[in-house]
């Protein structure tokens, strides 16, 4: 198995954008947090949210398509690939999510964005944030847009799990690592 600074070698071989950088950030926080609540392997969860997105920036049109070909680059193994493919099931990919890895991460990787929309529209970013104030800027049609609530909705779903629950922890995880993707303010 491959470690973390293998994968973000891997990263960067393939991506510059920083914003993209934060977002896999984000995930890796939120996946270690969840694997944590759940009992499971925090270090392999981290890994599968970090490189979720591996083939964006360079491959958009062959997004969880590609990502197979490059992860092997790190022998990443077959069930790890088919985690990273999962997140994308019924947008780019028919690779459906049945892990309960796979689930957390196919319903937070837009749900970290809705997090971090929300936290900028604040003076205080992620200091306080709370799952009512995600909740409020979900129920905005036209703020962030671009998140698939329905995704997030679907995967709740999936996992069996309230939305409120999922939120409350996707905060907690993203909260951990908020100086580092820029979305901490220092208190006076």
């Amino acid at each position: 198995m491959f470690d973390r600074n293998q994968a973000v070698a891997l990263w960067h071989k393939y991506n510059e954008s920083e914003s993209l950088w934060h977002h896999a950030l984000s995930v890796e926080a939120v996946m270690r947090h969840f694997a944590a609540l759940y009992g499971e392997d925090v270090e392999y969860w981290g890994l599968v949210g970090l490189l979720h997105d591996i083939d964006w920036e360079k491959y958009p049109e062959e997004h969880c398509r590609k990502a197979p070909e490059i992860l092997k680059e790190i022998g990443a193994d077959d069930d790890f690939i088919h985690a990273v493919c999962s997140h994308g099931w019924s947008i780019c990919t028919d690779v459906e999510p049945v892990k309960k890895m796979e689930k957390v991460l196919f319903t937070i990787d837009e749900l970290t964005g809705l997090v971090t929309a929300t936290a900028l529209m604040r003076p205080e970013k992620m200091n306080g944030i709370t799952v009512k104030s995600v909740k409020k800027k979900w129920s905005s049609k036209g703020f962030a847009a671009g998140v698939n609530r329905d995704i997030i909705t679907k995967g709740a779903e999936l996992l069996g799990e309230e939305l409120p629950f999922i939120i409350d922890n996707t905060i907690k995880g993203m909260t951990g690592i908020a100086k580092d993707i820029g979305l901490w303010v220092e208190e006076a």
